[in-house]
C-alpha cells in the first residue's frame, strides 16, 4: 500500500507527471523506428540475419540496440556511434590542451564539447553504416534487396542509417532536458529490456522441453535476482571519509580548536561505473577484426576463440582489462587533487590529516584500496554470464541477463531514474521511492 500511495503522489506532481510522459513518448518513437527496415530490403528474408545475431558478439551489439540490428531498421548502428564518440572525446581530453581548457569553462565549454562530439558521431557512422551494408550483402539473399546492390541504393542507406543515429541521439538528448533520467542511457536500457521477455521465453520452453522443468526456471530467477542484489550493492557501495569543518566565527574567519559539523566525502566503490566494460568489449573486436584478415590456422583459432563471448580465453582476457580500465578510468575521472583544493578552500579538512597535498595522498591512496575490490567483483559481474552458460546450460539470449554491461546499464540506469524521481517528490514533501513511510505535510 506504502508503494502504491507513492505512486498515486508522483502523478500528484505536474511537472514530474508531464517528465514521465515525455519520456515514455519519446521512448515509444525510438521502439517504433527499429521496426522500420531500411528502404529497399524486403523485410520478409530477414531471417538469415536474425540467425546470425542470435549469439556471439553480433547478438550483443543486437540487444543494445533492441533488436533493430537484426531488423535492418534505419535505427539498425543505434546510439553506440554516440557512445564510441564520447568514449574517443573523453579519452583525447587527457592529451589534447583544447579539450582540457573547455572542460574548465563551464556551461560554455560542455556545449562546444558536446558540439565535437555530435560532429564525431557522424564520422563514426558514416564509416560504420557501409560496413553495416556490406554484411547484408554477405548475409541476406540476393533476392532481398529490392533495388540490387546499386551505389545509389549504398549511398542512401548509408545516409539513412546516419540520420537515424542522430535522431536517436537528439532523442535521448531531449529526454534528459525534457523528461525524466538520462536520455542516452535510457535508450540504451529500453532496448536491452525489449529482448528480456523473449529470452525468457526460448529458456522457459526449452526447459519445459528438455530437462530441468520448473524447478530449474525457480532456481535460474533465484540466482538472477541475487546478481541483480549484487549488482545494486556494487553500484550503491561507498567508503564514506569523515570530514571537520572547523566552525565560522563572528568576524567571518575560522576559530582555531573549534569543531564545527562533521560531514563524509563519499568515495564510491565503483567509480568508472559500466564504462571499463565498454572499454574492453571495444578492445574485443579488434583480434576479430585483425584476424579476419588473413586465412592461416592461427588467425582462424584467434576468431573463434575471440568470437565465443561464453569461451574461457575471451573471457580471462576480458575480465583482465576491466579490472585495467577499471583503474584508468578512476584515475581519470577522479580528481583527487581537485578534491582536496575545494576541501581547503572551504575550510574542512579529515581528522589526522593535514590539508593539500597530505589530503590528496590520502583520498588516493584510498581510492587505490577500494578500486581493487571493487574492479575485481566488476569483472566477476561481467563474465558471470559465462558461467551460468557453461554450468547450468542457460540459453545463449537469457544469460546475457545474468551479468556483463546488459545488468549493469539495466540496474545503473534505474537507480539514476528512481534518483531524479525521489528528490521530485522529496521536494514536494512527499516520501520517496527510495524509502517509505508518512506523507510529509508542507510547511507554511
Amino acid at each position: 500500500m506504502k508503494f502504491i500511495n507513492t505512486i498515486k503522489n508522483i502523478w500528484k506532481i505536474e511537472e514530474l507527471k508531464n517528465r514521465i510522459l515525455v519520456s515514455l513518448g519519446l521512448l515509444l518513437v525510438y521502439r517504433f523506428g527499429t521496426q522500420v527496415v531500411l528502404p529497399g530490403i524486403d523485410a520478409s528474408q530477414l531471417a538469415n540475419l536474425a540467425n546470425q545475431t542470435d549469439s556471439g558478439l553480433l547478438g550483443l551489439l543486437n540487444s543494445f540496440t533492441g533488436g533493430a540490428f537484426s531488423n535492418a531498421s534505419i535505427f539498425a548502428l543505434g546510439i553506440m556511434p554516440y557512445i564510441s564518440a564520447s568514449i574517443v572525446v573523453q579519452l583525447m581530453g587527457i592529451a589534447i590542451p583544447y579539450l582540457q581548457k573547455l572542460q574548465k569553462e563551464g556551461e560554455s565549454g560542455r556545449k562546444k564539447i558536446n558540439q565535437i562530439t555530435r560532429w564525431l558521431t557522424i564520422a563514426i557512422t558514416l564509416v560504420q553504416g557501409p560496413g553495416y551494408i556490406y554484411n547484408l550483402f554477405n548475409t541476406l539473399p540476393q533476392s532481398a534487396f529490392l533495388l540490387g546492390d546499386s551505389l545509389s541504393f549504398i549511398i542512401s542507406s548509408v545516409i539513412i542509417l546516419t540520420t537515424g543515429t542522430i535522431f536517436a541521439m537528439w532523442l535521448g538528448e531531449k529526454i534528459t532536458d525534457k523528461g525524466i533520467g538520462n536520455g542516452i542511457s535510457l535508450l540504451i536500457m529500453v532496448g536491452i529490456i525489449a529482448n528480456l521477455p523473449k529470452a525468457f521465453l526460448q529458456e522457459f520452453a526449452s526447459r519445459f522441453d528438455g530437462s530441468g522443468g520448473l524447478i530449474m526456471v525457480l532456481i535460474e530467477l533465484a540466482i538472477w535476482f541475487a546478481i541483480i542484489l549484487a549488482a545494486v550493492m556494487l553500484v550503491m557501495a561507498v567508503r564514506q571519509i569523515p570530514v571537520q569543518y572547523a566552525r565560522r566565527s563572528a568576524t567571518g574567519g575560522y576559530e582555531k580548536n573549534v569543531f564545527g559539523s562533521r560531514q563524509y566525502i563519499p568515495l564510491k566503490l565503483n567509480a568508472s561505473g559500466v564504462m571499463p566494460i565498454i572499454f574492453a568489449q571495444a578492445i574485443m573486436f579488434i583480434p576479430v577484426a585483425l584476424a579476419g584478415l588473413s586465412d592461416s590456422d592461427a588467425a582462424q583459432g584467434v576468431t573463434a576463440a575471440f568470437s565465443n563471448i561464453f569461451g574461457f580465453w575471451y573471457n580471462l582476457v576480458f575480465a583482465l582489462l576491466i579490472i585495467v580500465f577499471t583503474y584508468f578510468y578512476t584515475a581519470i575521472t577522479v580528481p583527487t587533487n581537485k578534491m582536496a583544493d575545494d576541501l581547503k578552500r572551504s575550510g574542512g579538512f579529515i581528522p589526522g590529516i593535514r590539508p593539500g597535498t597530505e589530503t590528496a595522498e590520502y583520498l588516493d591512496r584510498i581510492m587505490s584500496q577500494i578500486t581493487l575490490p571493487g574492479s575485481v567483483f566488476l569483472a566477476l559481474i561481467a563474465v558471470f554470464p559465462a558461467f551460468v552458460y557453461s554450468i547450468l546450460g542457460v540459453q545463449q539470449g537469457w544469460a546475457l541477463f545474468f551479468g556483463g554491461t546488459s545488468l549493469l546499464i539495466l540496474v545503473g540506469v534505474a537507480i539514476d531514474t528512481m534518483q531524479q524521481v525521489n528528490s521530485y517528490l522529496l521536494n514536494r514533501h512527499y516520501d520517496g521511492l527510495m524509502k517509505t513511510g508518512k506523507n510529509r505535510k508542507a510547511v507554511a
